[in-house]
């Protein structure tokens, strides 16, 4: 016989149905919310001013009974259950009773399983509810014609997020894009267009590859990459991978290059890689930007070089392999960061300055394990135009090499203009309103650099809600949400 007030708890990835331990469930109380209110007392009048008023974390008491067959049974079952409601982290709670709700609940305080015989016992415990609210499952609504009307079904104020892809013809680019409600409430990024400006592209395509296909690219030459180009490269499932490594003592293997359609000054240069250094592989990934006469003037590099040790290891530099500067050489911030790399890595110049930005992650869901970098080239060293770029993936003699490849490549020109209104999206761009942690994601980075100061990061009120998303276009865009109960 099961408790009618039975649970389940979810904590690292497990799941733990108090009945199946042997817990019987005698009540089950969460307390009503807790109302933070702040007053303002003046002087000679009755009563006080409202100031402000805020939810506080809520509680959740708990009374439960354990039976086992032995004494050894119990002091073991008790110790589970000790170590069962222990988290540095929020515990989920999913009730038999409302199986379509989970809470977030943490242990605070300690609390004693008192023997009522030597195999049997009882507690009660005090959980917090930092988040005071309930959640139900996550619903996914798409917009039609860039308007969506979307019920919230809670009793409490929803957050969402909000994504919206842009594809192709008639919208190309924008320079904002703005998400508002029925109560004039929006979210902006960029600056709308007005009659007396032009729009311009910051970042202007120069070449772009999903790496389904090797026609246009040819094989590099000799001291175009660091080591021996040897060996065949291949486009299998939308990525460039070594067929074969072909030989060598050192680093060796395929790489191809192809040139630009204009010398470039300033420019960005990004890809999209995974490097698995499982076991005791040693691999690299390396992208090179080269000057018309195939000198190197920037790379970008994950690499894995120690044969006895997993090491993910990343590289940007600028200059060739005998006259550099490195913006990038290390591991991330602790050893181990970078192993199994699934990311982005990017190099940019403008003038004399140079960025670098390498993460684990994607534009959907965002990047960690991050390093960015800037460095300023007070020399001018390293400021030849670029008018190549070469996709290479090594292997170091005959160590068994890192499986990974490469599934996009982009280089962009940097443009510069006094006057006009930038374009802060293009085509296949993924943009991500976040209204729980305040924040907009432009491809998996944070641009609330572009945020318009009067947005607002507004919820969804029970009952109706309509979106509108503007400006007119071709956008795909989805929100997605939770019923928030009190």
């Amino acid at each position: 016989m099961k408790s009618e007030l039975n649970f389940i708890v979810k904590k690292d990835d497990q799941v733990f149905d108090m009945h199946e331990l042997g817990i019987w469930v005698q009540s089950f109380h969460i307390l009503s919310p807790n109302i933070n209110r702040s007053k303002l007392v003046v002087p000679s009048m009755a009563g006080a001013y409202l100031s402000s008023t805020q939810e506080g974390e809520r509680r959740v008491s708990i009374e439960m009974l354990i039976e086992s067959n032995s004494m050894i049974e119990f002091d073991r079952l008790k110790h589970q259950i000790f170590d069962l409601f222990y988290s540095k982290d929020k515990l989920t709670i999913i009730r038999d009773l409302t199986p379509d709700k989970e809470m977030y609940v943490m242990q605070e305080g300690d609390y004693d399983i008192e023997s009522i015989t030597c195999s049997d016992g009882e507690f009660n415990i005090t959980l917090i509810m930092l988040d005071p609210y309930l959640y139900g499952e996550e619903q996914s609504h798409e917009f039609t014609n860039n308007i969506l009307n979307v019920t919230n079904n809670g009793t409490a104020e929803a957050n969402h997020i909000i994504e919206l892809e842009v594809l192709d013809e008639p919208l190309t680019f924008s320079t904002f894009i703005m998400v508002q409600n029925q109560d004039n409430q929006y979210m902006l990024i960029g600056d709308p267009l007005d009659v007396e400006s032009e729009p311009y592209q910051r970042y202007e395509r120069l070449l772009y590859s999903s790496a389904d296909s090797l026609v246009g690219w040819t094989t590099a030459g000799t001291g175009e990459i660091d080591g021996m180009v040897s060996g065949t490269m291949e486009a299998v499932n939308n990525r460039f991978q070594a067929a074969d490594y072909g030989s060598g003592s050192g680093w060796h293997g395929p790489a191809i290059k192809q040139s630009l359609p204009e010398t470039v000054q300033d420019f960005r240069m990004q890809t999209w890689i995974t490097l698995d250094n499982s076991g005791t592989t040693v691999g690299r990934i390396e992208l090179y930007l080269l000057d018309v006469n195939g000198n190197q003037v920037a790379k970008i590099s994950m690499k894995d070089a120690k044969s006895g040790e997993r090491l993910g290891y990343g590289e940007a530099r600028a200059g060739g392999p005998l006259d550099n500067h490195f913006l990038i050489s290390e591991y991330g911030d602790r050893k181990g960061n970078w192993n199994n790399f699934a990311g982005i890595l990017r190099i940019e110049r403008e003038g004399q300055h140079w960025s670098a930005f390498f993460g684990i992650g994607n534009a959907r869901n965002g990047y960690h394990a991050r390093r960015r970098a800037y460095w300023t080239d007070t020399r001018e060293k390293y400021n030849t135009p670029i008018a190549q770029v070469v996709v290479h993936m090594g292997q170091y003699g005959s160590h068994a090499p890192c499986v990974g490849g490469i599934y996009s490549v982009s280089v962009d020109k940097i443009n510069h203009q006094e006057y006009g209104t930038p374009v802060i999206v293009q085509t296949g761009d993924l943009v991500r309103f976040d209204t729980k942690n305040e924040d907009v994601w432009i491809n998996g980075e944070s641009r609330k650099d572009i945020l318009d100061f009067g947005s607002d990061f507004f919820s969804l009120k029970p009952g109706g809600n309509q979106l509108i998303v503007l400006p007119d276009g071709n956008f795909k865009t989805t929100l997605k949400s939770r019923d928030t109960f009190r």
